[in-house]
């Protein structure tokens, strides 16, 4: 299993990312870096919620996504705000909607926004990428 990698990012948040499979299999990987991510910055009590948002944006770009490959990153874009986000190669924006009772799909985005402090996507050149904040009230 891959080690996540810890670097510095570009806005100068430190961050942990990987890219992984676009595969089902890969929430498992996303979950686990989020915990490292988490651990390392003594959040561990945020790590539920963070282990379910970021396993419901890897399903997102699985299910809907193109290309092999997506981009999981945990950052800590704020002393109290934690990010974890997916890229993925389509340029298709979520869209939220209101499940029935009977469907068995559309729950996601609903739950995320429930979850999630703060989410969003941000439109790049290649590739989109779906993020989700979690706060520290502690």
């Amino acid at each position: 299993m891959p080690q996540p990698a810890t670097r510095p990012r570009r806005t100068g948040h430190p961050g942990y990312t990987e890219t992984l499979p676009r595969q089902p299999e890969s929430a498992a990987l996303a979950r686990r870096l989020a915990r490292i991510a988490l651990s390392t910055w003594s959040l561990t009590h945020l790590t539920d919620d963070a282990a379910l948002l970021v396993s419901e944006l890897v399903a997102n770009a699985v299910r809907h996504a193109q290309r092999g490959s997506i981009h999981v990153a945990v950052e800590r874009v704020a002393p109290a705000t934690v990010r974890v986000s997916v890229a993925d190669f389509s340029h298709t924006l979520p869209n939220p909607c209101t499940p029935t009772t009977n469907d068995e799909n559309g729950r996601g985005l609903p739950f995320i926004a429930a979850l999630a402090t703060n989410w969003g996507t941000d439109e790049r050149r290649w590739r989109k990428v779906v993020w989700a904040e979690l706060e520290d009230h502690r």
